[in-house]
């Protein structure tokens, strides 16, 4: 095996034919460089495959970077949990890069704790912003502001049309509503009732996530002319855990003995399951999304078929470690990251790793 050298900028200016001072400016984008011997400069380093000390470089600049993550309160268990887990997976890792990391919390059923805490994190001044945008004109309010402000930011878990922001990590909600489509309606006897549980928020009835993968779920319906051989009903009920919503999906399911499929297009699967196994239906087919402890026993038992999961806590590093790469390193990233859309059920969820470091 060959040993390792590392590369200098005399090696750089050597190769190139230019002064260190011109690789020093062209490396940390300072100072005034001709077209000409910038172009050297590149070429030097892709053929001498230079890798920046990252690590180096930050120490260099002798301060720290504060990042703020906008995101709901939840309890354990939740969610929301797992993408703070990934949130101190990123604090852990970017520690020796002299980066905090600081969540700040909002009650996702209500817009005017969104906009309270999107105006507190703005009197701060961070160094840069990952939002989850439950809440869709108060995160166009917001990211006017920030962008206004020249703070970076970036989306996770789902996103809005915006052609300012940095990075999105998250799943194609559209496509995989699609596919709950497909898993669900399979094998489905036509004249069958299927039922589509939507979650309503206070403030805004539907959130973004959900209102996608409803639109992908009617499309696939759509495309397969399957609309006019299946009964498909809605039902709405509150995006919480309220006695009155168990009550509703409680009712509906033991008055409606042509229920054959059921799908909510959040994480509250468990909740459509409670009431199915409270009624004894064990003719009804049901999906769901994310991996939370309650779901994952309902599938288990079989109550659930399938679960649709997308790794928060990947998403919530990958995110972050975007936000390091551009903000402190000056990297280029990609803007939009659709995570992999897994699809589980009892067979494989004993063998499915949600994170890798």
């Amino acid at each position: 095996m060959e040993k390792s050298t590392k590369i200098r900028i005399k090696d750089i200016a050597q190769r190139a034919g230019v002064s260190e001072g011109t690789v020093d400016r062209v490396l940390h984008n300072r100072g005034e460089v001709s077209a000409k011997s910038r172009t050297a400069v590149e070429l030097a380093l892709a053929e001498l495959n230079y890798r920046p000390n990252i690590y180096a470089r930050t120490l260099a600049i002798k301060r720290q970077f504060r990042f703020v993550f906008l995101m709901p309160c939840h309890v354990q268990g939740d969610y929301w949990d797992k993408v703070e887990q990934g949130i101190a997976q990123a604090v852990n890792e970017f520690a020796d890069l002299n980066v905090l990391i600081e969540p700040y919390y909002y009650d996702q059923f209500d817009r005017d704790s969104y906009r309270c805490e999107g105006d507190r994190l703005l009197e701060s001044g961070p160094d840069g912003v990952v939002i989850v945008p439950t809440f869709t004109q108060e995160t166009m309010r917001l990211i006017g502001r920030l962008y206004e402000a020249g703070i970076p930011y970036s989306f996770v878990d789902s996103m809005v049309e915006d052609e300012h922001f940095v990075s999105y990590y998250g799943q194609h909600s559209f496509q995989s509503g699609w596919i709950a489509a497909k898993l669900l309606l399979g094998d489905l006897p036509k004249g069958s009732e299927i039922l589509l549980v939507r979650m309503r928020r206070a403030g805004e009835d539907i959130s973004n996530q959900t209102r996608s993968r409803h639109e992908g779920f009617i499309q696939y319906m759509e495309e397969n002319a399957l609309l006019q051989h299946y009964e498909v009903k809605t039902l709405l009920v509150d995006d919480d855990e309220s006695d009155g919503g168990c009550f509703e999906l409680n009712e509906y399911v033991a008055s409606s003995p042509a229920l054959r499929a059921v799908i909510t297009f959040n994480s509250k699967v468990h909740r459509l399951a409670q009431s199915v196994s409270a009624c004894k239906r064990s003719d009804i087919r049901m999906i769901g999304y994310d991996l939370l402890e309650k779901n994952v026993d309902y599938l288990r038992q079989g109550v659930v078929n399938f679960l649709i999961a997308q790794c928060p806590e990947r998403q919530a590093y990958l995110v972050l470690r975007d936000l390091c790469r551009y903000v402190i390193l000056k990297q280029p990233v990609q803007r939009v990251n659709y995570m992999p859309i897994d699809i589980l059920m009892k067979e494989n969820i004993d063998y499915y790793h949600t994170f890798e470091s």
